[in-house]
């Protein structure tokens, strides 16, 4: 499996109640109006992924395996990879359940949104000194 980490903070605003998406973002400031935004600080943006995951990302139809990593909490999501992503976004990184594809999304089809996090990731995610880890493997 290629994979690559993404590390990040949390935020006080964190709601994690988007039903389509999840998100982080190099961005300090998170607004309420981010509710799939789930952590800031970011050191990578989609362009800053590793090349031999990015290449098995524009394949069509591969395995995505992401897990979102706070303290001993772990949650895992499914998606796929697609030909359509550009994965050119400096600052975000998107993780998507619909087929919609921009320059801020790494995978299609996830089983997973912000909304399904379990609540007390989400807890732990608005705390500012919390660092949380994106991990995203291709199989």
């Amino acid at each position: 499996m290629i994979q690559d980490e993404i590390t990040f903070t949390g935020h006080p605003n964190v709601l994690s109640t988007h039903t389509k998406t999840i998100e982080i973002t190099k961005a300090p400031r998170l607004s309420l109006r981010g509710d799939c935004i789930i952590g800031v600080n970011a050191n990578k943006g989609c362009r800053d992924l590793k090349p031999a995951l990015r290449d098995l990302l524009w394949q069509p139809n591969l395995v995505v395996k992401i897990e979102i990593e706070v303290s001993d909490l772990h949650f895992a999501i499914d998606g796929r990879s697609d030909s359509r992503l550009s994965l050119q976004n400096d600052h975000d990184i998107v993780i998507r359940k619909s087929n919609f594809a921009c320059p801020r999304t790494v995978a299609v089809s996830c089983n997973k949104s912000s909304s399904d996090i379990p609540r007390d990731l989400v807890y732990l995610l608005r705390n500012p000194q919390i660092q949380g880890l994106l991990r995203i493997g291709v199989e």
